[in-house]
Formats: structure tokens, sequence, C-alpha cells
């Protein structure tokens, strides 16, 4: 590696030793390449984590772009393109919008996954027919997935789920951890869950969601005062926030990350961060949707550890996250400089891995997976700072266009920015998504 981001600064001329997918060794000042070695020009990074995305909204790029609304008004064109899915349609849509992951130095994925059933809610003859479709795309386009099973019980607080949700919805959680207790992980593959939001699971088993995740020492994530609406209703409903309900039905923890975190209260951020739940940030879809900027300076002060999502996939691009996050502070505040470019890293990387359930992930270290991304310095983009403000220079000015090499588990996936896997990714994507448009 040409320089390599050792978590605190950046070094030159470094070598990682690979064996059985796991880094054996790491060396500095080895200024000429060993014998037989591949060669990264560029800045390499750790893996990126995204830690949320829904892959089917890949469909909505530039679609939801026309014309003006709300959430729920974007949710309504959302809804459209989820009645289309099927296994199939599903599982070209997600291997294409993986591999876009993989280009943009992706190398694990928490989808959020709640189109468990045929349109009307009737289970496939395969019940996970729709999750192993996802499972296979990440397979195909070469990165780890962490699927988050999630339960989608209801439309809102009382209501049952409206014709666009029965394909969402298990009826009960005890049905939904029925079916999900079926779901098998492998070598690139874990199975997490997930509460769609307090507003889709009823607060009565909000705890059995908890417990089967408890049970598998597995990721449970949730949506999380996203929009103010939802705390309305929940106060209206239970008399508290919607974080205050989580924490007195036992969902809050280190294996819990919530998403969004946006509209919270002192006491919300208080609770978070005292029970050490993550909080995972998508700046990109939270400015896309007009949902508001979340308290991320003051929840990670609390002790809410941070990571990045492309959510909707309005881009795919954790540079991009990474510095919006930071940016989205300074408008809000009027001060510069909330995280160094390192912190911001490890946000998109380690702090990710970890809320995926892949704690050893993250590192140019020995016994982390051999899960690396290299970002050109010889771009429009990254030309002319000096070499050891690459970090500044990735978080600051790079681009996902900038990746040039994308390996996991010591197995090149993108290199000199072409995905080894699949062929013609850009077709790939047009094909899927012009299949659920016609």
């Amino acid at each position: 590696m040409d320089h390599a981001w050792l978590g605190t600064h950046v070094e030159p001329d470094v070598t990682v030793e690979v064996a059985d997918g796991r880094i054996a060794g790491v060396r500095t000042g080895v200024e000429t390449p060993p014998p037989g070695a591949t060669v990264l020009r560029g800045l390499t990074l750790p893996g990126l984590a995204n830690a949320h995305s829904h892959a089917f909204h890949r469909a909505l790029r530039a679609t939801v772009q026309v014309g003006s609304g709300t959430f729920w008004t974007w949710r309504e064109l959302m809804y459209q393109v989820a009645s289309r899915l099927t296994p199939d349609t599903y599982f070209d849509l997600a291997r294409a919008t993986y591999a876009e992951m993989a280009l943009a130095g992706i190398t694990s994925v928490g989808e959020f996954h709640y189109l468990h059933h045929a349109p009307g809610g009737t289970p496939y003859a395969n019940p996970n027919a729709m999750g192993e479709a996802l499972i296979a795309a990440a397979a195909d386009a070469g990165i780890r997935i962490t699927l988050l099973d999630t339960a989608y019980l209801a439309a809102g607080f009382g209501e049952k789920p409206n014709r666009h949700q029965l394909r969402f919805s298990d009826t009960t959680a005890e049905a939904w951890a029925e079916r999900a207790s079926l779901l098998k992980g492998d070598d690139h593959t874990l199975i997490g869950a997930a509460i769609h939001s307090v507003r889709a699971v009823p607060a009565g088993q909000l705890a059995t969601v908890a417990a089967w995740a408890e049970e598998r020492n597995a990721p449970l994530h949730v949506h999380l005062s996203e929009q103010t609406a939802e705390n309305d209703a929940c106060k209206a409903a239970h008399g508290r926030t919607p974080t205050r309900l989580l924490a007195d039905h036992g969902v809050l923890g280190p294996r819990t990350t919530g998403i969004h975190n946006t509209h919270l209260t002192e006491e919300d951020i208080a609770l978070l961060g005292s029970s050490t739940t993550g909080t995972c940030m998508c700046p990109t879809t939270e400015r896309d949707l007009a949902d508001g900027i979340g308290p991320a300076a003051a929840l990670q002060k609390a002790g809410s550890p941070l990571s990045l999502g492309s959510d909707s996939h309005a881009v795919i691009d954790l540079f991009e996250e990474a510095r919006a996050m930071e940016l989205n502070e300074r408008l809000r505040t009027h001060i510069r400089g909330h995280w160094t470019a390192a912190a911001l890293l490890r946000a998109a990387s380690a702090d990710g891995h970890a809320a995926l359930g892949r704690p050893d992930a993250g590192a140019l270290e020995p016994g982390a997976p051999a899960d690396l991304t290299t970002i050109a310095l010889d771009s429009v983009r990254t030309a002319g700072p000096v070499p050891r403000l690459a970090a500044e220079t990735a978080v600051f000015a790079a681009s996902a266009a900038d990746v040039r090499h994308t390996v996991v588990a010591g197995r090149h996936i993108v290199r000199d920015g072409r995905h080894a896997l699949i062929e013609d990714v850009p077709g790939a994507l047009a094909a899927a998504v012009a299949a659920l448009h016609h």
C-alpha cells in the first residue's frame, strides 16, 4: 500500500499479509513491494460499513425528486415500488445495488429488511424467499451482509396494516420470530433483528423481538424518532417518547442501534447514551426527506457510538455521509470541527461494523477481516494535499467515484474501479430499475 490509514494516522509504504481471509500481519516502512505482492496505489482504509440500507429504495432514485412534498408523500411512492417486487426482481435489484456499494468501497451492509411476503400478505412457499434473495445478492456482489430481519406489524398505534403493509407483517411478534428463526448465516452473512419503529410494533410485543436478538447475541436495529409526527403519536398513545417506550420494554443496550435518532429530548439522549445504544446517522436520506438534523455530537458525548448508512440510496457514498454529518453540525451550531477526520472514518468503518455484529472488523491490524478499500489520491478531487492529510482528503473531498480497489476477505472485488464479479453494474442497475417501473 502506498499509504494506509492505521486508525490514528496515515502511514506510507505498508504491507498487509493475508491468510484465510484475515489480516495476518501489518508491516510499515516497506519501501519496495515484496515479490508477488498486490500493489494498491492511493490511500487504503479498512472496508466501509453501510449500517443502514433498504435495497429496494434504489429504484426510487430521481423518481422521488419530482415535485415537492413530505416524508409521508415520499412513502406512498416507496410503497408503489415495494408492491411490484418478487423474489427474482428483488435479487436483481439488490445484486446491482450491492455491487454499487462495492464500487463505493463498502465491504459490509446492514439490510433493514421488512419486505417479507407476497402482495396481500400471503407467505411465499419459502417464507424467507425475499430475505434469502438479499443474502444471495450480497454473495454475488462480493460483500458481507447483516440481514436485519424486521418486525413490522402495524400501520400505527392501534392501527392494522394498510394494504401496502400487508407484505411486511407477520401479524404477531411470535410469528415474526418463528419465521426469522429459519434464516441461516454463513461466512459472509449474519442474521440480526429489527423493530421497524414504535408505531409499527405494538408496545406489548417489543420485548419479544428484543429477546429473540438477545438469545442469539444478534444486533437489533430500530428506526427511532425520524419524524416529529411519530413522537406526537407515541406520546398520545403511551404518554412518553419513543425512546422512553423502548427503554421501558428492554430494547435499548449495546447491541441495539437507533436509526436516525433525529428528534430527541435531553432525557432521550441520556437514555441512549447511558445504555450505550448506538446511533446510525443517514445524512443524505435525512436531508432528502427533509427530516431534520439529529443531535449526533450530543449523542456521542452521552455515550452513543455513531455509525453511518445510505438508507434510501439517494446516493451511495459513505464519504459523503461522513462529511455531511460534520457539515450538518456546522450549519446547526455555526461552529467548525466537531469531529476529526479519523473519528468520521471510524464511524464509517469500525463503529459501523460493530453495529452490524462484526466488532473485529474495520481496522488494519492482525486478526481483523482482510476487508479493505483504496481511494485514489490523484483524481481531480483528491490531488494536491500532502499524503499525511490523506484522511482529511478522503472525508472532506473524496467521493465514491475515487474508490479504486475493494477487497473482501482478501478477495479483490473491485480492481482499478471495475467490479470483478459483475461486468456491467450500471447496466444491471438500469435493467433492474426499469423492470419495476414498467
